[in-house]
């Protein structure tokens, strides 16, 4: 059986969950903290979150780990048939996760962790992420989802980064950039989540929040 390795508040671990959930194919979750640690490096080359151990070895990075069960499980399709519509799927996860997320994650120190983060470099990168967020939505069709009428691998993708770059833009920001530009993001999650599937992704995040929640708790009266 396949064993993801990772945690529920990773979106790139929900973003594999929710592909592994779709295809119905078996699998146990492994949990591995934020930062991996030593065990992880011995499993991936980065000790990042997340990976996937299977009979031949071990895969990281969440696009090769999707791509990798689509050819193994390729019912029900995630990715088009016709070559040009694969592309285009391909295509907008790439915008979404390293022109879009990866910009955003850029505040995730403040927005999540309390961290500071200098006013220029907030400037800077609110002006790379409003951006890189007209071309996503210049290229997405959220018709309903988000490369057309049929929900595929692009919506792995898209539903698990694109409500963390609202919130944190807004957080950090003073704006949610994703609204700003033209995308409702509420809509489109919430028609997501009428997929069992994305509920239990949504379900297992909210139940690893808490436990972290409960371990800072812990962490803190120790300390005190």
């Amino acid at each position: 059986m396949l064993k993801l390795y990772g945690f529920g508040l990773s979106n790139y671990h929900n973003k594999v969950k929710l592909a592994l959930l779709e295809k119905g194919v078996p699998f146990e979750e492994v949990f591995v903290p934020l930062g991996g640690g030593p065990d992880a490096e011995a499993k991936t080359p980065l000790g990042k979150v997340p990976f996937l151990e299977t009979e031949h070895g071990f895969i990281s990075e969440s696009q090769a780990i999707v791509d990798y069960i689509e050819a193994i499980a390729p019912l029900p399709a995630l990715i088009p048939a016709d070559a040009w519509q694969a592309a285009k799927v391909r295509e907008l996860i790439t915008y979404m996760d390293l022109h879009v997320e990866l910009c955003a994650r850029q505040l995730y120190p403040q927005a999540f962790f309390g961290g500071t983060l200098p006013e220029t470099f907030v400037a800077r990168v609110k002006v790379d992420l409003a951006k890189n967020l007209a071309a996503f939505k210049r290229l997405a069709a959220f018709g309903p989802y988000a490369a057309g009428d049929t929900f595929t691998m692009a919506d792995c993708s898209v539903y698990v980064s694109l409500p963390l770059v609202a919130m944190a833009s807004k957080m950090v920001c003073g704006e949610d950039l994703v609204a700003a530009a033209g995308i409702d993001w509420k809509a489109y999650v919430k028609l997501i989540e009428q997929r069992p599937t994305a509920q239990k992704v949504a379900a297992d995040r909210r139940a690893d929040q808490a436990r972290a929640l409960e371990a800072a708790r812990a962490r803190t009266s120790q300390s005190a």
